[in-house]
């Protein structure tokens, strides 16, 4: 009679179970601190105060942390939900609707984002997880899914490197994918120690003299342009900082609204005699949409400055059907006025890398950024347009002049 030797196995059995169940159960905790802590770098990192951006840099060390791609995608959609959380209150302003489009336009922003994460996530060791990561952040940089590609924490380049330019962001970028390696740690260490090193020397960036950028706070609706009383009461600031000595007027983005040959004879008649060169966004009317432009203003005359390369996805950006916007992604990436070269950064464009670099390419001699907040509303979306502008005009040293229309 053979021996039945299956009874002493069960309890090994179950004992390996047992260990299999405890170790899922403690690999979901980290998941689930990781996807906390990651959530926290976003909404940190991401506060609209440059000196906390570098923060944000640390994203890439918990990512690889994951322990598995539905992991990565977990802890990328904390990220980015965290650092883009004041989208679904926008978005309701701007289309007068509730929460739940924004929530849902919110949610739809992070698919690239999550999904080009999740994909470049390996559990393999060595050079793999750093090559990952930089193809990971170049395809989040670079159209086509670089149209949606916010949070970027390159961005804090110019905070951790001030001044380095293009060694700079090598820098920044080896810093990101040494974080992914098993010396992520002291590559934390090394852009805290930086950081707070550029923190102590802080110093913002300065207008060109002569260069004077005009916030201003009118309200407005979607659809809704400048009207004359408008476009007197910034003709009258315009003047007020000519006689403080402006000799070039920065205004916001849609500050002169929809320009006809009308608006513009307002606007020339208004300056005679005024010895000054105003800047300011305006919207020119085409028969299948029309274009967001910044245009010049003199006593002689008006003439297109800049034409935007990435108005707004969905508000303003609509390919799939006529009357949306205008994009022009590669034109014009440094215009010149009055003999200096401009890179201009019109609203969204501030959010995202490649227009960026796309004009640090051309060795532009001063960085101009306008826009049109007045949806924003109680949001911190305009701190952190003000704060990217900032890093990018630190990192290349450029003289910056902003421009925004603010909501009260």
């Amino acid at each position: 009679m053979t021996r039945d030797t299956s009874g002493p196995s069960r309890p090994m059995a179950f004992l390996d179970l047992l260990r299999r169940f405890l170790s899922s159960r403690h690999r979901g905790g980290r998941v689930a601190i990781l996807v906390v802590a990651s959530a926290t770098l976003g909404v940190v990192g991401w506060s609209g105060n440059p000196l906390t951006l570098p923060i944000a840099m640390v994203f890439p060390a918990l990512w690889c942390l994951a322990g598995s791609q539905v992991g990565a995608a977990t802890i990328a959609a904390a990220y980015f939900l965290g650092a883009s959380r004041g989208l679904p209150e926008g978005v309701s302003i701007f289309f007068g609707s509730d929460l739940l489009l924004g929530l849902a336009l919110w949610l739809t922003a992070s698919l690239a984002f999550v999904s080009v994460h999740a994909v470049c996530w390996t559990a393999q060791d060595g050079w793999h997880r750093p090559i990952r990561y930089l193809i990971a952040n170049v395809l989040m940089s670079l159209p086509p899914l670089g149209i949606v590609g916010w949070a970027n924490p390159l961005t804090a380049a110019g905070i951790v490197f001030p001044g380095c330019g293009w060694l700079g962001l090598a820098m920044a970028m080896a810093l990101l994918m040494l974080a992914t390696t098993k010396h992520r740690w002291p590559a934390v260490a090394i852009v805290g120690v930086v950081s707070l090193a550029s923190s102590v020397l802080w110093v913002e960036p300065e207008s060109r003299p002569g260069w004077v950028g005009i916030d201003t706070s009118f309200s407005a609706r979607r659809e809704q342009y400048a009207d004359y009383r408008q476009q007197a009461a910034t003709i009258g600031r315009v003047k007020a900082a000519v006689a403080d000595g402006a000799s070039f007027v920065v205004l916001p983005e849609s500050a002169l609204g929809i320009w006809t040959p009308t608006t513009e004879a307002l606007w020339k008649t208004s300056l005679e005699g005024v010895p000054v060169i105003v800047a300011g966004g305006g919207v020119v009317l085409k028969t299948d949409g029309y274009e967001n432009l910044m245009i010049t203003v003199t006593p002689a005359g008006s003439n297109e400055l800049y034409r935007q390369r990435m108005p707004v996805p969905v508000s303003m950006w609509q390919p799939w059907s006529a009357g949306g916007a205008d994009a022009d992604f590669f034109s014009n990436a440094v215009v010149e006025l009055a003999g200096v070269r401009l890179a201009i950064l019109l609203c969204y464009e501030q959010l995202l890398v490649w227009p960026v670099l796309h004009s640090m390419w051309m060795q532009p001699e001063i960085m101009v950024a306008t826009g049109n907040a007045w949806w924003t509303g109680s949001t911190n979306i305009l701190p952190i347009q003000r704060t990217a502008s900032i890093a990018w005009a630190r990192l290349f040293n450029l003289p910056l002049t902003m421009a925004y229309n603010a909501p009260d």
